[in-house]
């Protein structure tokens, strides 16, 4: 089962990352590949609530499921529900935002589990650690500098 993964340093205190990434329906606020997202189910940053995706270079629109959320660890995890432009079966992610005692700045992973055909495999790895969970500690980055 493939476990696409990246991780970064963001200057800025674990706290002040982690309310970015705990606003469930707050990924264009750093996410540049995520055009839209809107909370079409539940209660954002509650868990059961359901975001509705729509990515910058278009397409049909995709919903997430936020599954977890744990303030004391600093841990959100989501899944797809249903159809989803990767054409991923039962993709799970979390991300986790971890203080820098010695510094001051916070450590982020975000990785994930899914499953799809063998020849998707090192696209869609390429495409999450990259694309999706790089991109986004990196705009974590461009937001908080």
């Amino acid at each position: 089962m493939p476990r696409p993964y990246a991780s970064g340093v963001v200057a800025a205190p674990a706290e002040t990352v982690w309310a970015l990434l705990r606003a469930f329906n707050g990924l264009p606020d750093f996410l540049p590949a995520i055009a839209k997202s809107e909370i079409v189910e539940g209660t954002d940053g509650a868990v059961g609530a359901v975001r509705r995706l729509t990515l910058a270079d278009g397409g049909d629109p995709f919903d997430e499921k936020l599954l977890a959320m744990d303030d004391a660890d600093r841990t959100l995890t989501y899944a797809f529900t249903g159809a989803n432009p990767f054409n991923a079966r039962r993709y799970v992610s979390t991300v986790r935002v971890a203080p820098i005692t010695d510094t001051g700045e916070s450590f982020v992973e975000w990785w994930s589990e899914y499953d799809a055909d063998a020849g998707q495999e090192e696209g869609l790895n390429q495409t999450f650690a990259q694309g999706v969970y790089a991109g986004g500690i990196d705009g974590l980055r461009a937001k908080l500098a």
